[in-house]
Order: structure tokens, then sequence, then C-alpha cells
């Protein structure tokens, strides 16, 4: 008996290049079939870009899909998913495009094939509008390791705005079933992790970065230290990441360097971001709130999540999730401090 089509706008909701990505890792793992409309319409560039293209095509490799309307450009997609193959993969997506988005498309198929796999991805590690490397490795990993998804993730070098080049290695270990996630509080501040760095770059850029930083969180000087880094890279850059380490989870920001934008005001953005979270309420970050929702869908049991901030992002892609699968997802007060309740 072949699947229903699942028919998807892209211009609802957000409007962006998740719905893609969540459509990709939704038709793989359910194995049905999908046309996609207006993909990226919302966007300033719409249709698919290389790093979109990228994560089409890496969702057709490892699952042998048959799949129209996947050249650059394009706002129209039919993916017709077979079974998903575990394996060594590498995509490169020639430009600077995020090599953290093409991850996400595909690590979750991978994860129920019962059989480890490797990915290889090259493109952008540390560029606007996607969650850098570190941010991956340092927060998305660990909760998704609490939820039975273990990944261990390694960067040979360094992809920044506009060379790219980046080397991003993934293993992907097998799960026989999801585990659910419940963190209501975040509790007691431990401590606070910082990395800053720079490629091809004076070391006194990350200095300042880091000396800008702690000035901005003085109030939390004590339980902060931020270490100071070089990339190997093709291109320049520099990064500055920060993890609040709490009781009961942890909250990562990031900030981008860019030719003319001084030192400070990365790190005006990073310490900004994590001492807007630390005045708020909510257990999980905005961004990690949405990169959660799919896979806990997965789970066997109830996730509750309490959110320092519900986005349109997070309804957005929780309206698609629906699309493919019975489950219940209740998020509250958008904009504000909310919750998400997803039951199976």
């Amino acid at each position: 008996m072949k699947e229903r089509l699942i028919e998807i706008d892209g211009a609802k909701g957000e409007g962006g290049g998740q719905i893609l990505r969540s459509v990709l890792t939704l038709s793989l793992v359910t194995g049905k079939p999908c046309r996609l409309k207006n993909i990226r319409a919302k966007r300033s560039r719409p249709g698919l870009q290389p790093q979109h293209l990228q994560a089409v095509r890496a969702a057709t490799i490892v699952s042998n899909a048959q799949v129209t309307g996947d050249t650059l450009g394009s706002q129209r997609l039919l993916f017709i998913p077979d079974r998903v193959q575990p394996g060594q993969y590498c995509f490169d997506i020639g430009t600077a495009g995020a090599t953290s988005l093409v991850l996400q498309a595909v690590y979750l198929p991978l994860v129920f094939t019962g059989i480890p796999s490797t990915i290889t991805i090259i493109g952008g590690t540390h560029v606007p509008l996607s969650p850098c490397f570190h941010y991956l490795d340092w927060q998305w990993c660990r909760f998704l390791a609490a939820a039975d998804v273990r990944l261990a993730l390694n960067m040979e070098r360094a992809g920044f705005y506009p060379r790219g080049g980046g080397i991003i290695h993934a293993t992907v270990h097998p799960t026989s079933a999801i585990k659910p996630l419940r963190l209501r509080e975040r509790g007691k501040l431990l401590r606070i992790q910082g990395l800053s760095a720079v490629a091809n770059l004076n070391r006194q850029i990350a200095e300042r970065q880091s000396a800008k930083a702690l000035q901005r969180l003085a109030e939390y000087r004590s339980q902060c230290h931020i270490a100071i880094a070089h990339f190997p890279a093709l291109g320049k850059g520099t990064l500055l990441v920060l993890l609040a380490q709490f009781e009961h989870t942890q909250a990562c920001f990031f900030a981008l360097g860019a030719p003319g934008k001084p030192a400070e005001r990365v790190a005006d953005e990073a310490a900004g971001a994590l001492l807007q979270f630390l005045a708020a309420n909510g257990a999980v970050e905005p961004f990690l709130a949405d990169q959660l929702l799919l896979p806990l869908s997965f789970a066997r049991e109830e996730s509750i999540l309490t959110i320092s901030r519900v986005t349109r992002h997070l309804l957005s892609n929780a309206e698609i999730i629906r699309n493919f699968l019975p489950v219940t997802l209740d998020i509250k007060d958008l904009g504000k401090t909310g919750s998400v309740r997803i039951r199976p």
C-alpha cells in the first residue's frame, strides 16, 4: 500500500529553511512521500540555496529517494524516500553554506537504522543565521544524549563566511528508543564557560572579545572563564561562544565577527543574549527548543520543556510535525516565557 503524499506549503508560518529540513527528516523517518511548494518563500532569496540543496541531496543519498525539483533556486520539490541506509557519507556544500543544517536534516533518520554511520560535511562551520559547530557540540549534542540520541562531533577545520571550506565529522550512533525530556526548572547557576577564537587574525581580537564579554558579565565574573583559541581555516573569522551551566540544564549563545565589525560588538551580542536569558525564566533557550521538538516527537512518553521565549519558528516547526505524526504538541505563550508539551 502506497503512503499518502503529504502536501506542504513552505510560505506558511515562519517560511524559512527549517520547514524544508523538518520535512526531509520526517519523510525519511516515516517513509511518507511529500511535495513542497513555496520553499523559503519569505526569504530575500527564496528557493533552494546551496546549503538547502545539499540537504536535499544528502537526504536523497541516504535513502535512495526519488526527487524532482532539486535545483538551485527551486521553490518546488517532490521527495519520495526509500529505506534509509547507514553508511559512510561525505557531503560538500561547495560554499560557506551551513554544515550544521545539512547534518540536522539527516542525523535522526540514521539514528533509527540500528547501525552507526559517519558523516563528513564540507562548508561553513561558523556562519550567520545557523547554529555554529560549537553550539552543536557544546549544547545540542548534550541534550540529544539525554534523550539517548548520541552523536560524536569533530571539527577538522573551521569555515567562516564567505570563504567556507570548513570540515566537520559526525558519528551517529543508533538508538532503540528516544527518551523523553522533562526540563521545567534551570536551578542555580553553576558556571559560565566561554571560548573566544579567531582564524587567520591577530590573537588580540580574541582577547578583546573576551575582555568585553567579562565586562558585560561582571556580576558573574567569579563563575566565568573564557578560553582563547586560534582555529585553522581557509578564510578569516572570529567567534565568541558562552555556555551557562545550571543545576538542571544549560544554555548556549554565540556571536560571529564580520569585516568592519568590532570585537566588542561581537562580545556584546553573545553576552547580551546570555544576560537576556538569565533575566528570564525557563529551562530551555529558544533555539534549542526548536531543535529538540522534532526528535522528542518520536519519544514514547511525554516531554515537557519550559522555554525562555516561545518563537514563531517553534510554532512553524510544530505545524510541520503534525502533518506527519499523530503527536500532540501543546505550545503556550508566544513571545513570552512559555512551555511545550509533547505527547505521543
